[in-house]
């Protein structure tokens, strides 16, 4: 799962580098990317990390899950340094390393245990909370830069998040009626679409570490707390604390990230007329 959000992230920089910058929630955005085969590729990977995420929340607790999808970032970075060329500082490094060891202290405090099924009040709230995010994205979307990826990143965490609070009990329905009868797999389906809508408008606005980092960060906090207040999420008897600083370490590695956030990508700006339009660049670090 890590190695393919890794390579997922990579794949989807790069195509959003190549399309112009968008200042508006445009659904279209997305139909654009799809005509890139790296886009695809990316889309691709994502969609095996999602299946291997989805299996493991059957047992897994999602702080867990969530703080791993996290260590995707480290295989980015790393590949693009090896592919793109970019350039990470030390402070970077050190930063990437301390969230390989936030996640190792998560894996030896989690205990495998299968999920509660939510009420119909938080099914409900799930549902509410897809206006809620992509009303806050609509206005985000004015924003640029370094701030614009870290925002949109965020929120897009957040419909990630929502979609793993809907994937972890969902795993755990054995029978087709249940599956496809469950209304938490199309709140699944809507999450995850508003969320990678809002990804791709991150990823164009600045740094890509930016992006899927603040993502993250997002991503982790609110389907840690529903995984252990309403799904039975379980921590080994006296590792309370080993979790607790596992969680804070990987959640503050990947913050810490955003803050040497600078644009890695050169864009066409969407609303520049076409005769003005600036080439396209490769994708680049300024850092």
């Amino acid at each position: 799962m890590i190695l393919a959000y890794g390579v997922a992230n990579l794949l989807q920089s790069a195509a959003a580098a190549r399309t112009t910058v968008h200042h508006t929630f445009d659904p279209g955005l997305l139909v654009r990317l799809a005509g890139q085969r790296t886009y695809l590729l990316g889309i691709g990977c994502q969609v095996l990390g999602f299946v291997l995420a989805f299996l493991a929340r059957e047992d897994l607790p999602l702080f867990l899950v969530q703080a791993s999808v996290a260590a995707g970032l480290g295989v980015t970075a790393l590949l693009g340094v090896l592919v793109l060329k970019w350039s990470l500082p030390a402070a970077e490094i050190a930063l990437l390393a301390l969230l390989l060891v936030g996640i190792a202290a998560l894996v030896h405090s989690a205990k495998p245990a299968p999920a509660r099924p939510l009420g119909a009040f938080a099914v409900a709230m799930l549902a509410l909370s897809v206006l809620v995010i992509a009303a806050s994205g609509f206005f985000a979307v004015r924003l640029q830069g370094a701030l614009g990826s870290v925002v949109l990143g965020s929120l897009a965490g957040v419909g990630f998040s929502a979609a793993a609070i809907c994937a972890r009990p969902l795993a755990n329905e054995h029978s087709a009626l249940g599956f496809f009868g469950n209304p938490l797999l199309y709140l699944l389906v809507v999450h995850s679409l508003v969320g990678q809508l809002l990804l791709g408008l991150a990823m164009q606005r600045g740094s890509t570490t930016a992006a899927v980092a603040a993502m993250d960060a997002g991503g982790a906090v609110p389907a840690a707390i529903v995984g252990l207040l309403l799904l039975g999420d379980q921590i080994h008897p006296g590792r309370g604390w080993l979790g607790a600083l596992g969680f804070v370490v990987t959640l503050a590695a990947v913050i810490g990230l955003t803050r040497y956030a600078e644009p890695q990508h050169h864009h066409v700006v969407a609303d520049v007329p076409r005769h003005e339009k600036a080439p396209l660049q490769p994708a680049a670090t300024s850092r």
